[in-house]
């Protein structure tokens, strides 16, 4: 009995770990999709964004395993969270100029997209964690609202103070974008991309190609409006 029930306590504790590891990456989408909501919308989007996450993750670890033997999903889900990564960069100060609801429903929108992409890792770990307890992986998953919730109100803040963490930000997004293309099943097979430097170059690619794709989209719409740029300061 005692054996089980420091069984059952190793494995909480483990999830709870996991959680607490794995947490930031969807934080950092949330607060990078929240951050110009007004304040009220702010709050709602935290909360609707992070169970919205957890929602997602539950559906994932029903068809974790099949997704993960899909070949060109993962690289498809890299290129398309570079998208992402891109576009909340050009929305910054934008979303001012909506409506509130719709701008609100725009970034959960953006957050329900990078989630499904990038949760595949907490799946996997927290399911592993619970040995295929199904409670067990519901406490996690539970568990990590408001973890997300929490860490995505203190990188908000940060933003607020430190405007540069918006590019921080997005260019980590396409840094898990490059390690989540290198583990596509089509390369599995391909012994040289099999190594940390390769992993450490095909993330440091995904970064850059986010900051720089930002960038030039940004200096093409001064060219285009040279005004917008000044009226926005």
């Amino acid at each position: 009995m005692s054996s089980s029930i420091s069984a059952l306590a190793i494995q909480i504790t483990q999830i709870i770990w996991i959680d607490v590891l794995l947490s930031g990456d969807n934080a950092v989408v949330i607060a990078l999709a929240c951050r110009s909501l007004p304040g009220r919308k702010k709050n709602i989007g935290l909360v609707l964004g992070a169970s919205a996450a957890v929602i997602m993750r539950l559906l994932l670890t029903v068809i974790v395993l099949n997704l993960m033997t899909i070949p060109w999903l993962k690289i498809v889900s890299a290129v398309l969270l570079i998208y992402i990564a891109v576009k909340l960069l050009l929305d910054d100060g934008e979303s001012h100029s909506m409506d509130e609801a719709a701008s609100l429903w725009h970034a959960i929108k953006l957050i329900v997209i990078a989630d499904v992409i990038m949760s595949l890792d907490n799946v996997i770990a927290v399911a592993a964690a619970a040995r295929g307890s199904f409670p067990l992986i519901l406490f996690g998953l539970i568990l990590s609202i408001p973890l997300i919730i929490f860490t995505s109100q203190l990188f908000i803040a940060l933003i607020e103070r430190f405007r540069a963490l918006i590019w921080a930000g997005a260019a980590l997004l396409g840094w898990i974008a490059g390690e989540l293309c290198l583990t596509d099943p089509i390369l599995s097979d391909v012994s040289f991309l099999q190594n940390d430097m390769s992993n450490y170059t095909a993330s440091t690619l995904g970064a850059f190609s986010v900051l720089i794709i930002a960038g030039l989209f940004r200096q093409r719409n001064i060219n285009t409006n040279p005004l917008s740029d000044d009226q926005s300061g």
